[in-house]
């Protein structure tokens, strides 16, 4: 396949309010895309960017659980090249027992956004990138859905479905010549990762290293040195990763 450019692109993504979703929109329009459709469920935080860049940002307001809303999105943004999955919820507690009664809707709504969210996305946006000569998607996953971290555990779960699920669209998509990308941060200095106490890489450089990666066609994608480490490990002995991720003591914030 050709390489994926991002300048020139016309890319949407999900979750593009805050975080990772955020620090990807800003780097694609610094890098050139044509267009950025910025898509959240509540863009009200999108206004100072909308006002920077004028017509190369549209805003979307999009649930990734809601149907009618990724078919509007869809039907809005018909010269796609770029699809961006990033949209994500944690709902567990860090360290939530699997037995507790809650635990069951938080992983209901964990697997909602962060795998039938994707899977929504895809199934609106695969027939979009085909006809602009097959594009890209790149699933902004986690290193938790590499091998299960028990602290995460429904959160693990959801981002493990949306990894096979990448794997099956590499496949399946191929012979419309669509790029399918799988990345996998690690720790990341976001709200959704506030109360974790860990070195956490910045949204900015995994932004960055998300775009680089697309660019050189990795497809597997590593943005951080925890995520690259961890990948490394994971790929020479998932084994030996999981009995590592077992022992592990999570530190409790002050």
């Amino acid at each position: 396949m050709s390489a994926q450019k991002i300048a020139g692109s016309v890319a949407l993504v999900t979750g593009a309010n805050r975080g990772i979703g955020k620090a990807i929109t800003e780097a694609l329009l610094a890098a050139g895309a044509t267009k950025v459709y910025a898509a959240a469920r509540n863009i009200s935080g999108l206004a100072k960017l909308k006002q920077q860049y004028g017509a190369r940002v549209e805003l979307l307001t999009v649930d990734v659980t809601n149907s009618d809303q990724v078919a509007a999105a869809a039907a809005a943004a018909g010269d796609v090249t770029l699809l961006i999955n990033n949209a994500g919820v944690v709902s567990a507690p860090l360290n939530a027992s699997i037995a507790d009664a809650g635990h069951f809707e938080a992983g209901r709504q964990e697997m909602e956004v962060n795998y039938f969210g994707v899977l929504r996305l895809v199934q609106a946006f695969a027939p979009v990138l085909a006809r602009n000569g097959g594009g890209a998607i790149g699933n902004v996953g986690s290193v938790v859905g590499l091998s299960n971290f028990p602290m995460f555990a429904s959160y693990s779960v959801s981002k493990a479905a949306a990894r096979s699920l990448t794997q099956a669209l590499r496949v399946q998509l191929a012979e419309q010549g669509t790029q399918v990308f799988g990345i996998y941060p690690g720790p990341v200095d976001t709200d959704m990762a506030a109360e974790l106490p860990l070195e956490k890489a910045t949204a900015a450089s995994v932004a960055a290293a998300i775009l680089a990666g697309i660019e050189k066609g990795t497809l597997e994608i590593y943005p951080d040195p925890f995520a690259e480490q961890f990948g490394q490990q994971f790929e020479a002995s998932p084994a030996g990763v999981e009995r590592h991720i077992a022992g592990m003591a999570v530190p409790q914030a002050a």
